[in-house]
């Protein structure tokens, strides 16, 4: 018989203050979650949503939705990160896109925790803080922000 091998995130033991986590596969933009992204978050903007206008503009097209990358860039994390080991996403800081994205771009992610602690008041979780980076498939930064979450620790032994 084979042992059942759950895919999961890190507990806060397991995570390592200063190590780059790199988040695979990519994730290709694509027109369609643009102007998905767009409309279902009722954000009105030309320069995701009209090609005619967007042409006229200083990057010549339509920029991807910078709520779907920063959104894309976190959830890229989760499968190697937090995936049933988080408790809370407690907040987002430092949130910057210095170079836009397009539809067609290749989105990587990486993150590195950058500050970890045992939780004062919830035995058995910890806060950590963790910077994500994500960069197009030209290693151009096109994101960044740190977020803090509230993590569960491993397990007791019974």
């Amino acid at each position: 018989m084979t042992a059942d091998i759950l895919q999961r995130g890190l507990y806060f033991e397991e995570l390592d203050v200063g190590a780059r986590y790199l988040h695979r596969p990519g994730r290709t933009a694509t027109e369609a979650d643009n102007v998905l992204f767009t409309t279902l978050t009722m954000n009105t903007q030309a320069l995701h949503l009209d090609a005619a206008l967007a042409q006229t503009q200083e990057f010549g097209q339509r920029l991807m939705n910078s709520m779907w990358t920063l959104s894309t860039m976190v959830g890229a994390s989760v499968a190697q990160l937090t995936q049933g080991t988080l408790v809370a996403q407690l907040g987002f800081g430092d949130i910057a896109f210095p170079h836009p994205l397009f539809a067609g771009d290749t989105l990587y992610t990486e993150s590195v925790v950058t500050e970890k602690r045992l939780s004062n008041s919830r035995p058995g979780q910890g806060i950590c803080t963790i910077a994500h980076t994500g960069r197009n498939q030209d290693d151009v930064v096109v994101a960044t922000a740190t977020r803090t979450v509230l993590m569960h620790c491993l397990p007791k032994e019974t």
